[in-house]
């Protein structure tokens, strides 16, 4: 190990059990994209009543996020997150077997639900386990797969949807199950500690505040599009959809792990200020013309300038979002801001839809695009802040 700290096999597979559950919780919304048009064929909706199996995810993420460490403390780490993984597995199973949307839509709100206990405990997990160098890299290697978790969910779900839409939500199953079983030798009990209060100090943290604006745009913006472009593919096979979007996934995990150091040469303020402009050019190029083909003139050059927006801000977020928190009061911090991120995604994806729906693509772009330039707009006013010393870069 570069770190100089030799990790021995149970390290390895507690960081591995974790990292793989991570990757499952962030695969959930892509999973859905290319599934969309053979499962809205299948039970004969309109995308606004489709979208639901994305936002229903989403929605049950945001729910639990801030509860969440709490529930920890009182159930215990290990036991919350073992339990989630099972309530999570058995959901996967019912989303697969069933016909019925109304059910379909309740399993994706009840995963929700588990991923958001199961993403924060297993990042307290590793930071209670691995000290010093080892921590960070255990951290590095954590956060790399919930950033291959969306390009992962597009090509399972590529070849998956193509022979069975119910096949997309019943694989996680069988995973969840082996990383559950692998999770009760592997994570050690301990008590999970109360999490500072939630008051005045935290809530009124305007680093904290612009960061998880700028993510909820960021994030809803994002998917937003997705769906757009996804519903305006819907002549494509759903193996065809996913290689199509690859352009705007795969960079991340790429640049992902070399996120840090970009933050400590240009500052989290110009990253993310930076990365909003990006999105922002992207939403407004694809308005002028809210056309996917030809390719390669068309579609890729707006995935990619989208993909930009993440690859330079995604790290930069995460720090800035605690940035000026006391210290005793970050872990309160930091499920306030992953809410930011989902309630993103559970906001913009009906308002898409409705849009979509009633007035076409250029209607729901025109939303997509404002609300980027609003984003933008914040992100700009961090970057004066930061000029004046008011905000650490």
């Amino acid at each position: 190990m570069r770190d100089g700290v030799v990790w021995d096999r149970k390290a390895w597979a507690l960081l591995f059990v974790l990292s793989g559950n991570m990757l499952l919780d962030a695969l959930e919304v892509a999973v859905v994209l290319p599934a969309l048009t053979p499962l809205g064929a299948g039970f004969a909706i309109t995308t606004s009543d489709a979208q639901w199996v994305m936002s229903g995810f989403a929605l049950g993420f945001a729910l639990l996020l801030v509860p969440g460490p709490h529930l920890a403390a009182r159930i215990g780490r290990k036991e919350l997150y073992l339990g989630a993984m099972l309530v999570f597995a058995a959901a996967s199973v019912v989303a697969g077997l069933t016909d019925s949307f109304g059910v379909l839509v309740a399993t994706r709100v009840v995963k929700g639900l588990c991923a958001a206990l199961t993403a924060p405990a297993g990042l307290a997990i590793i930071v209670s386990v691995f000290d010093g160098p080892a921590r960070r890299r255990a951290v590095s290697v954590y956060s790399l797969f919930g950033a291959a978790g969306f390009t992962s969910g597009l090509l399972l779900s590529g070849v998956l949807s193509a022979h069975d839409w119910h096949w997309t939500f019943l694989f996680p199953a069988p995973v969840a199950l082996v990383l559950f079983a692998a999770g009760l030798r592997v994570i050690p009990r301990a008590p999970a500690e109360p999490p500072p209060p939630l008051d005045r100090v935290v809530l009124r943290d305007g680093s904290l505040l612009r960061a998880g604006f700028g993510a909820a745009v960021l994030n809803g913006t994002y998917i937003g599009l997705m769906l757009l472009v996804t519903t305006q593919l819907a002549h494509l096979a759903p193996w065809q959809l996913a290689l199509a979007l690859l352009p705007a996934s795969l960079p991340l995990v790429l640049a992902a792990p070399h996120g840090a150091r970009l933050v400590r040469r240009f500052g989290t303020a110009r990253l993310i200020a930076a990365g909003a402009l990006c999105s922002s050019a992207g939403n407004a190029l694809y308005l002028a013309r809210p056309e996917p083909e030809p390719y390669a003139t068309a579609l890729l050059p707006v995935l990619l300038l989208v993909e930009a927006g993440f690859v330079l801000s995604f790290v930069a977020l995460n720090l800035q979002a605690t940035a000026t928190v006391p210290a005793d009061r970050r872990a309160a911090a930091v499920p306030v801001y992953q809410t930011f991120v989902q309630l993103g995604s559970a906001v913009s994806l009906p308002l898409v839809a409705l849009l979509l729906t009633t007035g076409g693509p250029r209607a729901a772009m025109a939303l997509v695009t404002a609300a980027a330039a609003v984003g933008a707009a914040v992100a700009l006013t961090g970057l004066r802040s930061t000029t004046t010393g008011k905000v650490p870069s």
